[in-house]
């Protein structure tokens, strides 16, 4: 009687109320990603599904037809992320450290304010500043020239060597209220006592700030740093609402998410191609899932040290 009572009684709610999310994400998403596994192992000869194992590998990467285009938007969506790491991260750490200030005044107004362009569709957000910058009735030119500085203005859109760049400080101007509300939060988390010891010592300030705040939310710097990374090499939406799927001008501001889009679906004259398309999209997932586990098993690791 005894082993009876002490025996663990099985918990089968666990399992009934974890099923529905279990199923539905395994449907949208565990099996959508090994069926492109899959499908990138194959290729179609006269109508023929048949399997050809790493060779459409081989083609992505030393065919000129398709490696030049690769190769092209890789470095294109390195930059993307160069950029919002550069400038969207450190400015959504600035704008936390100010708005969790106990003494500013309206600082709930300046958080919504900050973060309601996350909630934008792409669509809105790529044609409006599409419209913004356009060189014929868009409103920049007039706003520079009020100022005196239209001599800075050009169709920044539509010139190879800074629409790439135009585009991903859009994408910071939209998502930067992303990591400043994840710092805010690692912010408010630091307890009290620490702030104090330190205002006694006659840290305060920006010194506070460097010597006592920031490595104590470096693990949350860590964790936006990765989120920005997947984010930046899932991209697609903005850049095709601003520039179509042929990302222009020439391909400037192509990334793998328009590349693989044109691929599998094909585009204008361009007829789609499942088994490429798939092939595309799992290098992007090859690139995420090192880049991942780079962060997990190198620079967290590093972090909890630095912590403990």
């Amino acid at each position: 009687m005894s082993d009876q009572h002490t025996r663990p009684k099985t918990r089968w709610h666990i399992a009934v109320f974890l099923a529905p999310a279990v199923l539905v994400y395994t449907a949208v998403m565990v099996y959508p990603l090994f069926n492109t596994l899959r499908l990138s192992l194959f290729t179609e000869i006269d109508q023929e599904r048949v399997y050809v194992g790493l060779q459409n590998f081989k083609t992505l990467f030393n065919e000129s037809v398709w490696s030049t285009q690769f190769w092209n938007a890789l470095g294109n969506n390195f930059w993307f992320f160069i950029i919002h790491m550069l400038v969207q991260n450190p400015i959504g750490i600035a704008l936390a450290a100010i708005l969790s200030h106990p003494k500013l005044r309206f600082a709930s107004f300046y958080r919504s304010a900050i973060f309601i362009p996350t909630i934008l569709s792409f669509v809105i957000v790529g044609f409006a500043w599409k419209l913004i910058l356009s060189p014929i009735w868009g409103i920049a030119p007039g706003m520079l020239d009020a100022i005196g500085l239209k001599s800075l203005y050009a169709p920044w859109l539509g010139k190879e060597a800074y629409a790439l760049t135009t585009l991903s400080l859009v994408s910071v101007w939209q998502f930067v209220g992303i990591p400043m509300m994840l710092i805010y939060a690692a912010l408010l988390s630091i307890p009290d006592e620490i702030l104090e010891a330190a205002e006694v010592e006659g840290i305060t300030g920006l010194s506070a700030f460097w010597k006592i705040k920031l490595p104590l939310i470096l693990p949350s710097i860590g964790i936006i740093s990765i989120l920005t990374f997947v984010a930046n090499f899932n991209a697609f939406d903005l850049i095709y609402a601003a520039q179509g799927a042929l990302a222009g001008p020439d391909f400037s501001t192509d990334i793998l998410g328009t590349f693989m889009y044109r691929t599998f679906f094909g585009f204008q004259l361009q007829l789609g191609d499942p088994h490429m398309g798939s092939t595309i999209a799992s290098a992007m997932f090859a690139i995420i899932l090192v880049g991942v586990c780079l962060y997990l098993f190198g620079i967290q690791s590093r972090m909890r040290r630095y912590q403990f």
